[in-house]
């Protein structure tokens, strides 16, 4: 039997280990940005926890046969590292190659520092507004250096700018903290050249019914970033209003929401909104799988 000071060495020592260190989640993106440039999940897996969510699109999918098996040619990677809840999120933008990809990734571990979630948006030709070369050059003249420690907003504020987005859309007296400037980058298409020195991202004429909900958030006050999951309703015309697989990075400095990025998956191509052509499924065209 321990000794009660023994035993409370053991619960120190086991929460040392599994303590979830900003190093540690830096590590944790890094490695996963260099398998999926090598298009091996091997080291992936070898950091998961046995019981494993892995989903991409939000299909449910084994990680051995997803996106992480094909090697991508990787123009720019951005990730955000939550120490609280113990949760990364990793932008990928894939635009000089064949097959062109925006990837958001969001990971969350468990007590043991295991990945017990995993959940990729894998979006290319067909999906909202995509354009990975226009993604890429907008995101090139942005700003994302670390804020200074005296200048960093706290996670309820950073959380807050990005739910305050969200409620706009379901009431359109909410005020939302735009800053100025302020810009849009959605698929590929930014709001900025509407309007360079000031505020692209106001939302005038957007709906104000839609109910969003479902928000999984990684917040980072280094960067001023808060990424949030989600599904949103009425994406893709040809689903009506089930929500579909989004996610929305927002910069956020003195309160203020900088720059907005977002990926979003359709299940058919044009999201319902082009019907010169035949639908296409959205699950990973150009490769086989299931329908």
């Amino acid at each position: 039997m321990m000794t009660p000071m023994l035993l409370e060495w053991f619960l120190f020592s086991s929460l040392a280990a599994a303590e979830c260190t900003r190093g540690f989640l830096v590590g944790l993106t890094d490695k996963y940005v260099a398998a999926q440039a090598r298009g091996s999940s091997d080291e992936v897996v070898r950091l998961t926890a046995p019981n494993v969510t892995y989903t991409e699109n939000e299909a449910p999918k084994d990680i051995a046969d997803g996106i992480l098996t094909e090697s991508i040619q990787i123009d720019h990677h951005r990730s955000i590292h939550d120490t609280v809840n113990c949760a990364t999120f990793t932008e990928i933008i894939a635009a000089n190659q064949p097959h062109p990809y925006v990837i958001g990734t969001r990971v969350l571990l468990d007590g043991e520092n295991k990945i017990s979630l995993m959940e990729s948006i894998v979006t290319d030709a067909g999906d909202w507004a995509f354009n990975a070369t226009g993604y890429l050059y907008w995101n090139s003249l942005e700003n994302w250096d670390p804020i200074p420690e005296d200048e960093q907003d706290s996670r309820a504020v950073i959380q807050a700018a990005g739910d305050a987005y969200f409620e706009r859309f379901k009431d359109d007296t909410v005020k939302v903290p735009f800053g100025i400037p302020c810009s849009r980058l959605e698929g590929g298409v930014s709001t900025a050249p509407l309007n360079i020195t000031g505020d692209s991202c106001t939302l005038a004429g957007m709906p104000s019914t839609l109910v969003v909900t479902n928000r999984r958030y990684v917040v980072d006050e280094v960067m001023g970033a808060v990424d949030i999951y989600l599904g949103f309703p009425g994406l893709d015309r040809s689903q009506g209003q089930a929500p579909m697989p989004d996610s929305h990075l927002f910069r956020v400095e003195s309160g203020k929401i900088r720059y907005i990025h977002t990926v979003s998956s359709c299940v058919t191509a044009g999201c319902g909104m082009n019907g010169t052509f035949i639908p296409l499924s959205r699950r990973r065209r150009g490769r086989s799988s299931s329908p």
